[in-house]
């Protein structure tokens, strides 16, 4: 068969990458969407969660509702009902059921089957009591016991042979071939039995592909090679030989993320960058003189390193993580106030209206006159701060551009508008990007080539982020943590009000946020979605919440009304009352999650909290105890003790260590979700690699990508520039659209 690269250098990359269509049909590679598969290379790493032995019983205590399972049990017992003649003409007979009663030795399952009286004795006949079988299906409940409606079955022998079977016999006896049975993650529409038959047909084309990775990283890595691996995984004739599959797919995984890294970091060395050293009496010098506080010991070292690196002749590529509240804005303006003092500019990349207007108002703030620009009466040292968001006047978007474009303005701050066309700068210097984690790595180099040398960069995060993290997702980058908060910070309690078993404490937390505006402090009420009922979602949204709030326990205070659907100009108006206190409470979304400084807001009510994310609950926190007043923060649900929406709320209450809350929640939730699917397109690149289980992997996969690029830095390799290449697609979620 001919194959066509595409651009890739390998048969083995042009094969996986080739769209599933090819190989299973339109039809049938639409049902696997819903899986995330689009393309062959796709489908096989979609490997099986576990794999059972016709001999073995499945423990039926692990089925989740929900989910598409296939189980092996023993018939403990049959019930027969039958149908009866229904009234009227021609008596049609109303279908009778089957239901058998499923077990593991422990626990059980009922398996339901409707029909006439001849389709019953026909199950009937096949079940048998003290008989194993293999049973497929949909778990469902009923009067809270687990079942499955019509499940897909076939019964064994003593020694897991399928001895008998329904009409779906031979697939489920080719399934138990080997004697190990793949249990898939699956749909309605795609059986565990019909994604083994399709990953038989895309094993069948890679066969006698050469490995794309060269021998001796094999060799270094111990693995199997590729097209064995997914032999091994999908048709294993031994558990510990899909394991080595598993093993191999796993290390691709951590081997290509951090080729990508290595190769970037080498790019990123080549390039020279014009040295940004700040004047000795020049802003930042003078900024430093009117600071009304000290720096922490943190920011201190963290800023000698990021100037130092501003110094070189080389671009600085820099991960600046710190606590809520740890001061990095502090850190950054001096890192842009530098560049500024050599001459050049920055730009601040914020991804909302909001923080980008709050960066602005904050920074403008601490600049005093040294941000007023070339006017009269300003320091000969001054800067122009300018911001530049899509909603903007056209006058005042048009005066921004012209600063920006003619050099005026020493620092520019905006959302995604930085990125278009039109914005021009006259001596691009340094890109800071908070929030990285909100903007893919093309958006970043859309703004770095909008400047006439290589620029430095400095990306921003609040988000703690978990050491093997930062070394998958960030590896291009040197890491610098600030983890020390600024002295006279105020301490925050979180407490759990537990709506649905003590509904007195809801009245009781109204009433507490009455009492803290009465002492004329602010409170945040936030809630994950903006309506209820209305779009969709259950439960309360910030607009009914806020109309109870204002015609009942709440009717006395100022309160307003802040998410994302509101106009431009109404969201900063809200927020702008609130920060000068002509607002007592504000009801919002996750709008004001990051950025968001109103010091004299000490109280935060949480709606819904189980509805958050531990990371997200503890970046709202943040925005409250950020004056000398301590804060209290109230996590309201309905989710009893046990379960994991609870969990998860009673990590938050017990501590505000964020870097301990985020490797809490990297363990509960996928890498991509922890750092928000924008970082990965719309598909994430990591199927089967956890980044805590797996760190030893990843850090092996680390020296050996630097191994590479040292023996080939020009990345000549076919396997290795098509592993770069298949990353950096899926980084920019742009594989379907360029294969």
């Amino acid at each position: 068969m001919e194959i066509a690269l595409s651009g890739w250098r390998t048969r083995l990359y042009a094969e996986l990458a080739a769209p599933l269509s090819q190989v299973l049909g339109d039809r049938t590679a639409k049902e696997f969407s819903s899986l995330r598969i689009h393309t062959v290379g796709d489908l096989l790493r979609h490997i099986p969660r576990r794999y059972l032995s016709g001999t073995e019983l499945t423990d039926l205590g692990t089925l989740i509702e929900g989910e598409h399972v296939a189980v092996i049990a023993k018939v403990a017992e049959i019930k027969r009902y039958e149908g009866r003649a229904l009234p009227g003409p021609g008596r049609k007979e109303r279908p009778g059921r089957l239901e058998v009663q499923l077990s593991d030795g422990s626990g059980r399952l009922t398996a339901t089957f409707f029909g006439r009286s001849h389709l019953l004795s026909w199950w009937e006949k096949q079940l048998r009591e003290g008989v194993a079988g293999v049973f497929i299906g949909k778990v469902g409940s009923f009067r809270d016991q687990l079942q499955m409606s019509h499940p897909v079955f076939a019964m064994l022998d003593g020694a897991g042979r399928v001895v008998s079977t329904s009409e779906e016999k031979e697939r489920i006896a080719d399934l138990a071939t080997g004697g190990l049975v793949g249990m898939y993650p699956a749909t309605s529409k795609l059986p565990t039995w019909k994604v083994a038959e399709c990953a038989r047909l895309a094993l069948a084309t890679v066969a006698g592909a050469d490995d794309p990775w060269p021998d001796w990283i094999r060799h270094e890595a111990g693995v199997l090679e590729l097209t064995a691996a997914f032999a091994a995984v999908h048709q294993p004739a031994s558990l510990s030989e899909a394991a080595r599959g598993a093993d191999r797919l796993r290390f691709d995984e951590a081997l290509a993320t951090q080729l990508t890294m290595a190769y970037r970091r080498a790019d990123a060395a080549s390039h020279t960058a014009q040295p940004r050293r700040a004047l000795p009496d020049g802003l930042l010098t003078a900024f430093d003189a009117q600071l009304p506080f000290q720096l922490t010991a943190g920011q201190a070292e963290v800023s000698a390193a990021i100037l130092d690196d501003l110094a070189r002749p080389r671009p600085m590529q820099r991960l600046l993580q710190g606590e809520v509240g740890s001061g990095k804005t502090v850190v950054a303006l001096r890192a842009m106030l530098a560049v500024a003092d050599a001459g050049g500019q920055a730009a601040l990349l914020a991804p909302t209206e909001v923080l980008a207007h709050q960066h602005f108002q904050t920074i403008k703030a601490l600049l005093g006159d040294l941000g007023g620009g070339r006017m009269l009466g300003t320091p000969d040292v001054a800067t122009d701060v300018v911001l530049l968001t899509g909603s903007l006047p056209a006058n005042a978007k048009k005066s921004a551009l012209l600063r920006a474009a003619s050099g005026e303005a020493g620092i520019v701050i905006g959302t995604h508008a930085l990125l278009a066309d039109r914005v021009q700068f006259a001596d691009l210097g340094l890109i800071v990007v908070d929030e990285q984690h909100r903007f893919g790595v093309e958006q970043r180099a859309v703004l770095s080539d909008k400047a006439s040398s290589r620029p430095h960069v400095l990306v921003l995060t609040a988000t703690p982020i978990p050491r093997s993290v930062a070394m998958t997702i960030f590896g291009d980058l040197d890491v610098s943590t600030l983890a020390e908060l600024p002295a006279g910070r105020a301490d925050v309690s979180t407490v759990i009000v537990d709506a649905a078993s003590r509904p007195a404490w809801v009245d009781r937390a109204w009433d507490r946020v009455r009492e803290e505006v009465a002492t004329g402090r602010q409170v945040f009420v936030v809630c994950p979605r903006i309506g209820g009922h209305g779009d969709g979602g259950e439960g309360k949204g910030v607009v009914e919440l806020a109309d109870e709030l204002r015609s009942g326990p709440l009717a006395e205070v100022r309160l307003g009304v802040l998410h994302g659907q509101l106009p431009s100009d109404t969201k900063d108006r809200v927020m702008a009352d609130f920060a000068a206190g002509d607002l007592d409470v504000l009801v919002a979304t996750t709008v004001i999650e990051v950025g968001v400084d109103v010091p004299n807001a000490s109280m935060m009510v949480v709606w819904d909290a189980d509805r958050f994310g531990i990371s997200q609950l503890h970046q709202l926190r943040g925005r409250i105890g950020r004056g000398v007043h301590p804060g209290v923060c109230l996590l309201i649900s309905t989710v009893p003790a046990g379960e994991p929406a609870r969990d998860r709320l009673d990590a938050v209450a017990s501590t505000r260590d964020g870097f301990q809350l985020a490797e809490l929640d990297l363990e509960q939730r996928r890498e991509g979700d922890v750092l928000g699917a924008s970082q990965a397109g719309s598909r994430s690149s990591l199927r089967l690699l956890r980044v805590l289980e797996h760190a030893d992997l990843i850090a092996q996969a680390r020296e050996l990508a630097a191994t590479c690029v040292a023996r080939d830095p020009g990345m000549t390799t076919p396997g290795l520039a098509d592993a770069v290449r298949a990353t950096e697609l899926l980084a920019s979620g742009d594989w379907l659209e360029r294969n």
